[in-house]
């Protein structure tokens, strides 16, 4: 293995431990795909860094755990601007009929 990829793969698992980071997140900041991220953390880390692998695999397995949860709080917030902008005076036309009926529930 190359020496920037090792390199790479501890840093991306000490941002992960120090910001409690998702894959996402940690793709997003460093300009990289979720898969290579991925494929860092849990195959390359291993090989260079067992008890960093360890380690980052904790919080990585957090994440995933609580991933329906950030999911379900994303789409209420979605649903909760959509009903405040259509109190604030938007108009019916702004939001489609499914949309208005998930709002009054």
């Amino acid at each position: 293995m190359k020496a920037y990829i090792e390199e790479r793969a501890v840093e991306i698992a000490n941002y992960i431990i120090e910001h409690k980071a998702t894959v996402r997140q940690a793709a997003k900041h460093y300009g990289i795909s979720k898969s290579t991220v991925h494929k860092d953390i849990t195959d390359r880390l291993c090989q260079v860094n067992p008890a960093l692998a360890a380690e980052t695999r904790k919080i990585i397995d957090v994440n995933k755990s609580e991933r329906h949860i950030r999911g379900g709080m994303a789409t209420k917030e979605k649903y909760a601007h959509l009903h405040a902008s259509h109190n604030e005076g938007g108009h019916a036309a702004d939001v489609d009929s499914n949309e208005l009926t998930k709002l009054e529930k």
